[in-house]
């Protein structure tokens, strides 16, 4: 098993996939944040770390080319960047935060996305509103493939109307659709005819991410 320092690990990992504190490189691994402490301390990535990273990136660690160079190739060239963008999704009567605009970028493991969708069409959107609550809350980050227009009953679509852009589940009807919350407190909406060319669908919304505490 080759030995790395973990000096060394960390900062390829700073500079080739943007981890910015030791608690992103323990989410990173799938470890706890405290054994990332007690690496720093004895300077060694334990051996786990590395025939976890052959596991997933196909990589020989009794080889001297699996080397932390390599593994973070492999990581880098196994993910894809999402852009965050600016604008937000109400969970209510509509978000006028329409801006396309990138705040910042997320990596996923591209075979992950491509089983969701068309991993070039993806867009992170942050929630605010309690509209979709409980299945989407207010603060909860929303992935949605924009290449997913099509609307299938049920489904659960990132929609603009006019100046707005709002998340709601799509029931479709011959000649209208129904824009439907989670919430009960929150009456359908009812879009016929002229209304009906009048929706943008973004895209479906294909997986949530939620912050606890």
């Amino acid at each position: 098993m080759t030995i790395i320092p973990f000096d060394a690990f960390y900062q390829k990992a700073r500079e080739n996939l943007g981890v910015r504190s030791q608690s992103e490189l323990a989410g990173l691994l799938g470890v706890h944040r405290s054994a990332v402490t007690q690496a720093k301390r004895k300077n060694t990535v334990p051996d786990l770390w590395l025939l976890k990273l052959g596991r997933h990136f196909n990589l020989d660690p009794d080889r001297p080319e699996s080397s932390v160079e390599t593994a973070i190739g492999n990581i880098r060239s196994a993910m894809t960047a999402v852009p965050r963008v600016k604008a937000r999704l109400h969970a209510g009567g509509g978000s006028f935060e329409t801006s396309p605009e990138v705040e910042s970028f997320y990596a996923f493991s591209r075979a992950w996305l491509r089983r969701k969708g068309n991993p070039e069409q993806m867009v992170l959107m942050d929630v605010i509103g309690d509209s979709m609550s409980p299945v989407i809350e207010e603060g909860d980050t929303v992935l949605v493939d924009q290449s997913r227009t099509d609307i299938y009953s049920g489904g659960i679509y990132a929609v603009g109307i006019d100046d707005t852009v709002m998340v709601k589940r799509i029931e479709k009807h011959p000649q209208r659709l129904v824009l439907i919350s989670a919430n009960s407190s929150y009456a359908p909406v009812y879009l016929q005819k002229e209304e009906v060319r009048r929706i943008r669908i973004i895209g479906r919304v294909v997986w949530i991410c939620r912050e606890l505490g």
